[in-house]
């Protein structure tokens, strides 16, 4: 739409001058270095359920674009040598978790007789990385939009929740940033909300709670080539349906090797660590823009109810396992 900001309405309808005074205002707050990211988020959800913006699809693509920017800038802070250590070391980890999700999540699925494309694409969320596992998942598979808008719209609400209950929760379970940084991303579904909760709960938490959960991430294709096989979709060689791991994900590791080649680049941390966190709040503003009443309400119950089984028996038994094994 010409003349249109991306984080317009996509109504169409153009809004009135306080209503999108007010928006600009939310996202020049998110910009101060003191704003924290739960801000962004508990923004967002004001102006969306107070009606000064609409949910809508070109804000979410923005949402994902500001917090993937974020996270890639975050490469350049961490180390590379801990990624690739979280992702081996918990190898056997996100295997079992993810095969526990998939039976439990057929079993439940079943119980409440829902879809059982929607319960592939909601356990698929679950088990590694919310609504980058949903696209993956539901290009291979074929699936309707009406099937993915359920999904996304199930892991969606449940990561708004998370952002808020886990750093509480992990305070009061006393768990160190390590083990909250490794739960959370084992716990909660996408790569924002992981983020956004560890640096809520500790700076500390969140080099590791990035390095487990992208490390998780890359199952994307090993999933994606099993369920086309369990759906016999022969168009798992075309061109709809190859497995890709997101782009994103692999910037953030060319940013790990840049900073690992470049020592250079360690003395901008602090720099990078803002920067980030700027982009981590502005997205998570977007977000919580699209956690309206209408959109928890259009989920329906039956699929919410299977996130929901889903999301509590995958953080209770990580927190299980984080307790015992991470120090």
């Amino acid at each position: 739409m010409p003349g249109k900001s991306p984080i317009q309405a996509a109504s169409g309808t153009p809004a009135p001058r306080w209503k999108t005074a007010l928006l600009w205002l939310a996202l020049a707050a998110c910009l101060h270095p003191a704003v924290d990211p739960g801000f962004g988020l508990a923004a967002g959800m004001v102006l969306a359920i107070s009606g000064a913006i609409a949910p809508g699809t070109r804000r979410r693509k923005w949402a994902t674009r500001f917090i993937q920017f974020a996270v890639i800038v975050l490469g350049l802070t961490m180390d590379l040598r801990q990624v690739l250590h979280a992702g081996l070391s918990g190898m056997g980890f996100a295997a079992g978790t993810i095969a526990g999700t998939f039976i439990l999540g057929t079993l439940v699925g079943r119980l409440l007789r829902t879809d059982s494309t929607i319960t592939t694409l909601i356990n698929s969320g679950t088990a590694i990385c919310g609504g980058s596992a949903i696209a993956a998942v539901g290009s291979v598979i074929r699936a309707s939009s009406a099937q993915m808008s359920v999904a996304l719209a199930t892991v969606f609400v449940l990561n708004g929740i998370a952002l808020y209950i886990f750093p509480p929760l992990g305070h009061w379970l006393q768990l160190t940033p390590t083990q909250f940084g490794t739960w959370a991303a084992v716990a909660i579904h996408d790569v924002s909300s992981v983020v956004g909760a560890a640096a809520r709960f500790s700076p500390d938490a969140l080099e590791s709670a990035t390095a487990v959960k992208l490390a998780r991430a890359l199952w994307i294709i090993p999933l994606s080539l099993i369920t086309a096989w369990r759906f016999h979709d022969n168009s798992v060689a075309g061109e709809r349906g190859r497995a890709k791991v997101p782009l994103f994900i692999g910037l953030f590791l060319v940013a790990c090797v840049a900073r690992e080649l470049l020592p250079v680049l360690g003395s901008h941390e602090s720099t990078f660590r803002v920067i980030g966190k700027r982009g981590m709040t502005l997205g998570l503003l977007l977000i919580g823009a699209n956690l309206s009443l209408p959109a928890i309400k259009a989920v329906g119950w039956r699929p919410m109810l299977l996130g929901v089984v889903l999301w509590i028996a995958i953080t209770i038994s990580a927190l299980l396992v984080v307790r015992a094994t991470v120090p």
